[in-house]
């Protein structure tokens, strides 16, 4: 590292866009970077990465073929990007380590005079290499480095890309597509003119892949079409198209050939297997933005994805071939199914109108009865079934519209259990694992009857004998059209139960630990199929409804009305401390217990289309699996990949339905056209494999350092906050050990894009870990508030976990609709987006009981807003605004003034796009606020900033960057970027005013600096390091370090960083165990990057050329 204040790249989230398969290694370009995955033995995670290129992002990655490539331990690998070239050898570890990377021919890439489309390795370890301006060549890479033979092409015109073929010079064949959408082939030893030219595309083509074996060109184009074209040996052949694949909502990036049939991989996220006729055989999506690369491993028909998400997937072929969509089989059930369960994955109960109960057994394929008609009392409608221990058999529980309720074995129907619980029928019924029952009891037992009454029954089995049941307590929902439960939960060690209501409510219920009297129950006499019959029955009834009034009717002690909606909650799981429940709403809510109430967390939106969630499965690799309906198929949704393991046509959820899975078989029956359908598949493992997690689709917006987690063992795990075009922001850990970022949580409550992000509260590290309140802003003028924890795991595959609560959110429409009189008022742009946010510092008052923060907020409106946050009410207010700018407001930074003997002076600093920065005292509107707050109990009318202390014309045109340092003695120095390429700094000073009303409130200029052209692009990114010592980032991906003094600003180190389209930077300072400063820094833009630098030394800073 250089000790000049250089500063050097740590750590890079980028995206993929090559990928290459070397054995059993895929090698993935990312950025400058080539990154090593081993796919056998285990692995999947990053074993190697190396920078390999210096300005440009590596396009792609052509293994050198013959015995290395097959099974050899050093593979050379070219790798190519803009002009620049370097080889790269692949050395596979042994057992229990991965592949490493090495530099080949000097190490150094070489840039050579031109953009590098295509490289292909030739006779002789030479490569052949297709250059942008037209040429192809025959280029020895060792050495020195030089060119053997180059030819140009003529009537080449613009090209987007190439491919090459053959070997030597004689036989080398060029294929290039152009801008204007056709393809040309040339022969080098005769380029003068093409060979031919294959037209068909109506626009560039992006992509083109050869079959030598079979002399196939396959062709991808921005129309949004893939075209496999008849060329025999490069330039032979008849040049017709055979096949035209159109299925892509966007353009396709990448394009490979199985076969005879072409794979591709294209900007909408999807990558498309094709059949012979043109047709969509099969479709992987899972990645969050554009697909740039794809590959296709040649043995074993696995394939391999990367994008603008930086992820990359390795893909598994299924054991069986698909034919279009899963088909369920019709098993021909008796009389017409009225309800259908899954006993196991090889066993179905289906309930007929009539009230009979038959099974289905896969293993034999034919129905066998279980329970024939109901001969007396009101028909069963309501069935439910439990796993017993060992899973070989099912408690059963069938109940109707008379109140009565029958439970038995499923491999004994004849010893069973008849109860009437109810004067009404029964609405609801449901068994509920309970921890700590004894071995021989297999679960307690819901039943919801009228009135809203729900009935806690422990029923314990043993084998030959009828169930025995205990009553341990009764329940009331809260009063509604729908009042019944539909799921529950008990909480481990807790004593509590928690229900989900038809209604869409949450409700927690105290259990108590000793049981009920146990009721009188009564088998089947006599081979007789009426659960209760005759005298005897009678006598359990009236028994059973005695002891039922002797328990009093619990109320809950927590609710939370209307949670999921009117449509009802579906499930409630408790996973890891935490309670989830979902519902049709197209939700899953995080809960947790704050004493005896319940408190929502967080609410998951798991992915886009999911109508209705039925039920959440945390298996034991760390997956959450979402079972739901989206459209009218059932799906199993696994978070981890971001893709449906399970898509079944079933006609929607609103049919009784039932679906089991276990490490062998999977199913899911349904009732259709007055059938039970069913289907049924081998379990296998998952599809697609995640090899580098994606971090966002879209261009990353902003980001926060959030702080350092320290890891036993290890150096410190920096944790930063990100926001993206994609509507998400998300926490990261970025390492500098793995120079990669792991996902912790993922935030998806913003309906638009998040452009601003704000930390508050304390975000040091403690015994705890770190903590801090998050504000994430951006579209759709809406802000979020959440509380984030993150502390060391060593659980977790990250090494750290982070717990995210939702606090609180505003949105101005919403604030809009609640004004009073405002058709009189000018109705909000409802596309105001947030650019700016920053936490006003120092503004908790110890005199008032309730704590308020204050974020200031820069609005695309041309208004600066400031809101007010209560979080121990998670109220988020909007207390003032001002239309000052009349124009676009970019930036805002608030400080804090404060000086001996004097008041704390709140400021505030606003920049627009005509180049003006201004400069508020929102002290008083503080005071105003709190005041104002405390006394409408958190509603009130938004205050008027008034008049800025004073406005700076700093710029000619927008200020993207702003930075507000603090000086001792009252003193600010104010940085700032424009859009064009200048820098501005200012050192203000904190005045008094003539009289006792004005004090404290005058600022005035001691001194101003400009940079003109300091940057060729805009200035997105500035921060003060030190008052003599400066730091900016621009769109033209360089990174410098300026000195400022008495003369103005001199650049002190310029670093290239690799992050397009830079849209912000965050800065931090680390002391080393030697006591030396290190000063480091995060930018975003089509990536993510982390560099830091040693502090330059004191001379060099005063030697610096004026």
């Amino acid at each position: 590292m250089s000790g000049g204040g250089k500063m050097e790249s740590v750590a890079l989230v980028a995206p993929v866009t090559a990928l290459e398969f070397v054995g059993d290694v895929l090698l993935a370009g990312t950025g400058p970077e080539v990154a090593a995955f081993r796919l056998s033995g285990g692995g999947g995670g990053t074993a190697g990465r190396r920078s390999v290129l210096r300005e440009a992002d590596v396009q792609g990655l052509r293994a050198e073929p013959g015995p290395g490539g097959g099974g050899g331990s050093v593979v050379r690998v070219a790798a190519f990007g803009g002009r620049w070239l370097a080889v790269v050898a692949v050395r596979r570890g042994g057992a229990g380590s991965g592949p490493r990377l090495a530099a080949c021919g000097g190490g150094a890439a070489r840039e050579l005079g031109a953009r590098v489309w295509e490289a292909r390795w030739a006779a002789g370890g030479r490569l052949a290499l297709a250059l942008g301006s037209g040429s192809v060549g025959l280029y020895e890479w060792r050495g020195g480095g030089g060119w053997l033979r180059r030819a140009s092409c003529g009537g080449a015109g613009a090209l987007r890309c190439a491919v090459l073929a053959g070997t030597g010079w004689e036989r080398l064949a060029l294929a290039a597509g152009t801008a204007t959408g056709s393809v040309v082939v040339w022969r080098a030893a005769a380029a003068a003119a093409p060979r031919r030219r294959l037209l068909g595309h109506r626009g560039a083509v992006l992509a083109l892949c050869y079959a030598a074996a079979r002399g196939l060109l396959a062709s991808a184009s921005e129309d949004r079409s893939v075209r496999v074209w008849a060329v025999g040996e490069m330039g032979g052949g008849d040049g017709s198209c055979l096949m035209v694949c159109y299925g892509h909502g966007s353009r396709v990036a990448a394009v490979a050939l199985r076969g005879p049939c072409p794979v591709s991989a294209g900007e909408d996220g999807a990558c498309l297997e094709w059949d012979g006729g043109g047709g969509v055989l099969r479709a992987r999506r899972g990645h969050r933005g554009a697909l740039r690369a794809l590959a296709l491993r040649p043995a074993g028909g696995c394939l391999a994805t990367g994008g603008d998400d930086g992820g990359v997937r390795f893909c598994r072929p299924r054991r069986e071939a698909l034919d279009g969509a899963p088909v369920a089989a019709a098993l021909g059930a008796p009389g017409r199914p009225r309800a259908v369960v899954l006993a196991g994955p090889r066993r179905v109960l289906a309930l007929g109108e009539a009230g009979g109960l038959t099974a289905y057994e896969a293993a034999e394929g034919r129905w066998v009865p279980v329970l024939p008609n109901a001969t007396t009392g009101g028909t069963r409608g309501v069935l439910a079934a439990a796993p017993l221990p060992g899973g070989a058999q099912a408690l059963c529980a069938l109940a109707g519209g008379d109140g009565r309720l029958l439970i038995f074995a499923l491999g004994h129907p004849e010893a069973s259990t008849g109860l009437r619980l109810f004067e009404g029928a029964v609405r609801g019924l449901g068994w509920v694992p309970r921890p700590g029952l004894p071995p021989d009891t297999a679960a307690a037992l819901l039943v919801s009857g009228p009135d809203g009454e729900v009935i806690w029954l422990d029923v314990a089995h043993r084998p030959g004998q009828e169930p025995q049941v205990r009553l341990m307590g009764r329940y009331l929902l809260p009063p509604c059209k729908q009042c019944w439960h539909t799921c529950a939960a008990f909480l481990p060690q807790e004593g509590l139960l928690v229900c989900g209501d038809r209604r869409g409510s949450l409700l927690l219920f105290p259990c108590s630990s000793s049981p009920g009297q146990a009721a009188e129950s009564t088998g089947i006499a006599n081979g007789s199929t009426d659960p209760v019959s005759e005298d005897c029955g009678r006598q359990s009834e009236l028994s059973c409804l005695s002891h039922k009034g002797a328990l009093p009717l619990e109320a809950p002690l927590s609710v939370l009305f209307g949670l999921h909606g009117k449509t009802g909650v579906t499930s409630v799981t408790c996973h890891g401390g935490y309670i989830y429940s979902t519902g049709r709403d197209g939700c899953y809510r995080q809960l947790c217990l704050q004493g005896q109430r319940l408190e929502v967390l967080r609410k998951y939106r798991p992915c886009k289309g999911l109508q209705w969630i039925e039920e959440l499965r945390f298996t034991l690799d760390g997956d959450l699996l979402v079972l739901g309906f989206h459209s009218d198929n059932f799906v199993v949704w696994s978070s981890r990949t971001g893709t449906n393991l399970h898509c079944v046509p079933c006609g929607g959820g609103h049919r009784s339905w039932s679906y089991c899975s276990s490490s062998s078989t999977e199913a899911f029956a349904f009732v259709k056209r007055g059938d039970v359908m069913l289907y049924r598949r081998e379990a296998e493992p998952c599809e697609q494999q995640v090899l580098l997690a994606s971090l966002h689709g879209r261009e990353i917006t902003c980001v926060r350092r959030l702080g350092a987690v320290e890891v036993p063992g290890h150096t410190a795990l920096n944790i930063f906050v990100t926001g993206s075009e994609d509507t998400t922001a998300c926490v990261v850990v970025l390492s500098e050990r793995s120079r990669g970022a792991v996902p912790l949580a993922r935030l998806s409550d913003h309906i638009s894009s998040v452009r601003a992000l704000a930390l508050a509260g304390p975000t040091g590290s403690d015994h705890k870990g770190l903590s801090a309140l998050l504000f994430s802003a951006g579209g759709r003028a809406q802000i979020e508030c959440y509380q984030l924890l993150c502390a060391w795991d060593p659980a977790s595959e990250s090494a750290v976990a982070c717990q995210v609560v939702h606090v609180a959110s505003h949105r101005l429409d919403k604030h809009w609709e609640r004004k009073k009189n405002r058709h009189k008022l000018v109705k909000m742009d409802p596309e105001t987006r947030y650019m700016s946010l920053s936490v006003i510092p120092g503004t908790s008052s110890e005199q008032l009981p309730t704590i308020w923060k204050f974020l200031a907020a820069a609005c695309s409106d041309g208004s600066v807003r400031v809101f007010g946050l209560l979080e121990a009410a998670r109220k988020l207010v909007l207390v003032a605004e001002s239309f000052h700018h009349q124009r676009c407001v970019l930036k805002v930074e608030a400080f804090l003034h404060t000086q001996a003997g004097r008041e704390r002076r709140h400021l505030l600093c606003s920049a627009a796009t005509d180049g003006s920065i201004a400069f508020w005292d929102i002290t008083s509107l503080i005071t105003d606020a709190m005041d104002a707050l405390h006394q409408a109990e958190g509603e009130m009318q938004p205050l008027a900033l008034g008049t800025p202390l004073l406005t700076i014309m700093a710029h000619s045109c927008g200020v993207n960057s702003l930075h507000v340092h603090v000086m001792p003695e009252g003193q600010y120095l104010v940085a700032s970027g424009s859009d064009d390429g200048s820098i501005h700094v200012c050192l203000l000073e904190m005045a008094s005013g003539g009289d006792e009303a004005a004090a404290g409130t005058c600022l005035r200029i001691l001194e101003r600096v400009a940079r003109p052209c300091a940057h060729a692009a805009h200035v997105t990114g500035i921060r003060v390091l030190q008052p003599d010592l400066l730091l900016s980032a621009s769109v033209d991906q360089r990174l410098t370090l300026w000195h400022r003094g008495p003369g103005g600003l001199d650049a002190l180190s310029t670093t290239f960083f690799h992050v397009p389209d830079m849209a912000e930077l965050d800065c931090w300072e680390v002391t080393e165990a030697g006591g030396e400063l290190r000063y480091c820094c995060v930018l975003c833009g089509q990536g993510l990057e982390m560099l830091h630098s040693m502090a330059p030394p004191r001379p060099a800073l005063l030697e610096a050329p004026q």
